[in-house]
């Protein structure tokens, strides 16, 4: 039953993310100052929102194995495997928005990249939080997963950063598509529809790879629990 579900639960984010393609490619019109590099929007800007939802759970995962990890162990341990989850997810989604970004930023501006703020406060982002697995990866000893859980924090505080960054500054970074002003929006029917279709496309696909790695993980630390305890044994 549990396979079915799974794989049911796939074959619906593989049709999704084929209806988004579509809907992205050959239902939305070309905009009307950029041509068809516009159609690019439809997966850059998904990807972005769906990091900062990701890493939103690595934080919360974070905040969580902090306040549990001496009175209530087991829980705590659950936080750390969803703030693991969240932050791995989060860098593959914010790794396509630093891929479709530059391509975009070629034939719009003739550059590939350009230090302005919102694109240096994104790539910041993403360094913290590679630096972070690579934390997991590599580190070792009993403070890891603290030191992961404060570096994970830390990482989120730019998430503001990033967002209000087109905000607070010039930037030569488009505005924001929704919420930067009266002009702000998207006023065709058939770009609304195809944006929100990739939205719900890269979010299912997001969540499938998120309870994925959180239930490898969690496997991950009930094997380390039982060698610790094997280990304990034979000592005794």
């Amino acid at each position: 039953m549990k396979r079915t579900l799974i794989g049911l639960y796939a074959a619906i984010t593989v049709a999704l993310m084929f209806w988004g393609y579509y809907q992205a490619i050959y239902v939305a019109p070309n905009d009307a100052m950029q041509g068809e590099i516009s159609h690019i929007f439809y997966y850059h800007v998904p990807n972005a929102m769906l990091a900062f939802l990701f890493f939103a759970v690595s934080l919360v995962g974070s905040v969580g194995y902090l306040a549990y990890r001496r009175s209530n162990p087991d829980r705590a341990q659950v936080a750390d495997a969803w703030a693991l989850a969240g932050a791995e997810v989060g860098v593959v989604f914010c790794s396509v928005v630093l891929t479709t970004g530059p391509l975009w930023g070629r034939r719009a501006w003739g550059i590939w990249w350009t230090w302005d703020a919102r694109l240096t406060t994104t790539l910041v982002l993403w360094l913290i939080y590679v630096s972070y697995l690579l934390l997991r990866r590599f580190a070792a000893g009993p403070q890891v997963q603290t030191l992961a859980a404060v570096l994970g924090i830390f990482g989120a505080l730019d998430v503001p950063i990033v967002y209000m960054s087109n905000r607070w500054w010039r930037t030569q970074h488009p505005s924001p598509v929704f919420g930067g002003g009266a002009d702000s929006g998207i006023k065709d029917p058939h770009m609304l529809a195809a944006f929100g279709w990739n939205v719900l496309a890269w979010f299912a696909w997001g969540v499938f790879l998120l309870i994925l790695r959180f239930a490898v993980e969690r496997k991950h630390q009930r094997n380390a629990a039982f060698e610790a305890e094997q280990a304990l044994a034979a000592n005794d």
